[in-house]
């Protein structure tokens, strides 16, 4: 059935399709999608996506290339505009005085998000990235974070967000990601009080519960002070948010109305079933002997894993110090989460990082399968095998997110959206009954 012309998609950096896969989930149809890796010919990511969804609609090219010069011709009409974008520097190159927008100096990804909801004015966005954005850069801590926020606002979005740990809400992965959902302020109307929005009547809260601060915070008529108050030129907030602070003012969850931010350390409130790592594993039948650790090697991964306090030289100033880390679970535990997928997953190597298991059916040591990995992140088994090694396929499973934490909020952003519709509706109608 083609997708109801109020729930099109829109879908950036697209990888191997875990947006479009949750959103197609929850009832929304993707019109348009991207997805180009600058550092390699091949582009492995775009050749599965289009195994996965066919070609319609997919576009293999830089997307700042695509924003500025083919925006309004070749991109389609869409209410939603969703995409996952490494961490960055977001700094804000300070304007020309002929110049009528803002031009980063190296975010160039975020700017691509930024030139495409000034373009195209979609009435929801939800962007997804790793937990440090809320924290960096180190020297302005927080900065970059506060600069995306004064962008929404500047464009007329009001905006909610949530740091989740997918195992805290049932998932086998402890996996945590920032989600940024936004909607344009003049398509939904103004109806947010801040407190009541971070912790029952928000898209994130819908989705993912968490617990309640109590009833008189949430039965409060007047909203609280803004915890933070952004500058309205988004190069001022570069050049002077987080300067002299030594943690991020941001929390795990807050909503920003029109620069003014309130946010909150808030706790997941999941009373569903929660997943292992051991409940993906026993899913598995058959082991390549290639995934099962040589025993001449063992003895390297003990080390990697291991704790270590060891004299080392800065090569460059020749300074002597102590290089410390702790203790690693090995094997990993298959009564837990596994921890969170990383790209360099793949290969024979030993590694700290990669995941390493007890077999249940054999005993042996062995890492995880490319399929195994898959499920951990919410995909069917085999979705990326359409031609790349079994390290590309690890890689793109580190690049992932967990499908399910999406398809939740693909369906608390469409009953906002219908909703919206609705009101809207009603509007028009008594706009066009007084009239008459």
């Amino acid at each position: 059935m083609a997708p109801v012309p109020q729930f099109r998609v829109a879908e950036l950096f697209a990888g191997v399709g875990g947006f479009r896969l949750a959103l197609e989930r929850s009832g929304w149809g993707v019109v348009w999608s991207n997805q180009w890796e600058p550092s390699t010919k091949a582009q492995h990511a775009s050749d599965c996506y289009v195994a996965r969804f066919g070609p319609e609609g997919h576009v293999c090219d830089d997307i700042a290339k695509v924003v500025i010069e083919n925006a309004d011709a070749s991109i389609p009409d869409f209410e939603l505009l969703v995409g996952g974008f490494p961490c960055q520097d977001y700094s804000v190159a300070k304007p020309l005085p002929q110049a009528t927008g803002i031009q980063g100096k190296k975010g160039v990804l975020w700017w691509s998000i930024y030139r495409m909801l000034d373009l195209k004015r979609p009435p929801f966005v939800l962007l997804e990235n790793v937990d440090r954005l809320l924290k960096s850069p180190a020297i302005q801590r927080g900065r970059d974070f506060a600069i995306i926020l004064s962008c929404l606002a500047q464009l007329g979005y009001v905006a909610e967000w949530r740091v989740v740990n997918a195992a805290e809400y049932g998932f086998p992965q402890r996996r945590r990601r920032v989600f940024l959902y936004a909607h344009r302020l003049d398509h939904c109307g103004y109806q947010w009080h801040p407190i009541r929005r971070l912790y029952s009547e928000g898209v994130m809260a819908k989705a993912l519960p968490i617990k309640s601060p109590g009833s008189p915070r949430l039965n409060e008529l007047l909203a609280p002070e803004p915890t933070i108050e952004l500058d309205a030129n988004p190069y001022a907030v570069s050049q002077t948010f987080g300067i002299g602070q030594k943690i991020s003012p941001f929390e795990n969850a807050g909503v920003m109305i029109e620069g003014r931010v309130w946010t909150e350390k808030v706790v997941a409130a999941h009373r569903g079933k929660l997943r292992a790592l051991g409940d993906v594993v026993a899913k598995t039948e058959r082991i390549p002997e290639s995934f099962f650790i040589d025993p001449a090697r063992i003895e390297a991964w003990g080390y990697l894993k291991g704790p270590k306090r060891e004299p080392r030289t800065d090569k460059v100033t020749g300074h002597e110090y102590f290089y410390s880390e702790g203790k690693m679970a090995c094997p990993d535990p298959l009564d837990r989460p596994a921890r969170t997928i990383l790209t360099g997953e793949g290969g024979m190597s030993p590694s700290r990082f990669k995941h390493i298991i007890e077999d249940p059916a054999s005993g042996r040591l062995r890492r995880l399968t490319p399929e195994e990995l898959e499920e951990l992140n919410g995909f069917p088994r085999g979705w990326t095998n359409t031609g790349m090694s079994d390290t590309r396929r690890a890689f793109m499973m580190g690049n992932a997110l967990v499908v399910g934490i999406v398809e939740h909020i693909g369906r608390a952003i469409m009953d906002e959206a219908a909703t919206c519709l609705e009101s809207r509706a009603e509007q028009d109608a008594r706009r066009t009954g007084t009239h008459t």
